[in-house]
């Protein structure tokens, strides 16, 4: 079951690394266009579309791979208060009751509506630029998957420390964890060696 979760993770991991690259992306954009814009007086037509739909995909991918790392928002001034097998029942609870027909009813709307936009190949009716807007609502479905499979593994993760007691490990722990043990064989494997110990020592 932690392979299962695991690779999970690193599914909603990968997808959420690769989409912030469209950071460098977004900030180049907008620099060419404040460079031109403001230095060579001749602004694009394409700029604006070109932020809110590269801002739009980050926020769109990056969602399940947030809930992976167990960042989104919450107000935990009671929650970290409680026992752990407390906080998976809550969580398991709001999991089932908000989160899941709330992606289901994403899923279900925004399948029909990327179809739509792919069908007659959608262009942004805000510049005369024509810039395509059909790629960022494919998107819009294939985030709420993402996410509706990072909701399982959220909510295997409550049923497991409701048995268990405690919480599960998640992948970016088991790497933090990974880290530190080496780091200190590393370190142990250098303080035994008399030949380092004598450099140092130099």
């Amino acid at each position: 079951m932690t392979r299962f979760l695991h690779f999970i993770d690193s599914l909603s991991t990968w997808v959420g690394k690769s989409f912030a690259w469209l950071i460098l992306v977004l900030t180049l954009g907008i620099s060419y266009e404040v460079f031109v814009r403001y230095v060579l007086r001749a602004p694009t037509t394409w700029a604006f579309d070109f932020s809110y739909i590269n801002y739009g995909a980050l926020f769109l991918m990056a969602g399940a791979y947030t809930l992976s790392r167990n960042g989104h928002v919450r107000a935990d001034v009671v929650y970290r208060l409680w026992s752990p097998r407390v906080q998976a029942s809550m969580d398991l609870l709001l999991y089932v009751i908000f989160f899941l027909p709330a992606v289901a009813s994403w899923m279900y709307a925004g399948l029909p509506y990327a179809v739509q936009s792919i069908g007659f190949r959608e262009v942004s009716i805000f510049s005369p630029a024509g810039v395509p807007v059909f790629p960022l609502k494919t998107l819009i479905p294939v985030a709420g998957v993402l996410l509706l499979i990072q909701g399982v593994a959220e909510i295997i993760r409550c049923v497991l420390c409701i048995r268990l007691g405690h919480w599960p490990q998640r992948l970016h722990d088991v790497e933090e964890t990974e880290s530190i043990i080496l780091q200190e064989r590393k370190l142990q494997a250098g303080q035994g060696n008399p030949a380092q110990a004598g450099q140092k020592e130099v």
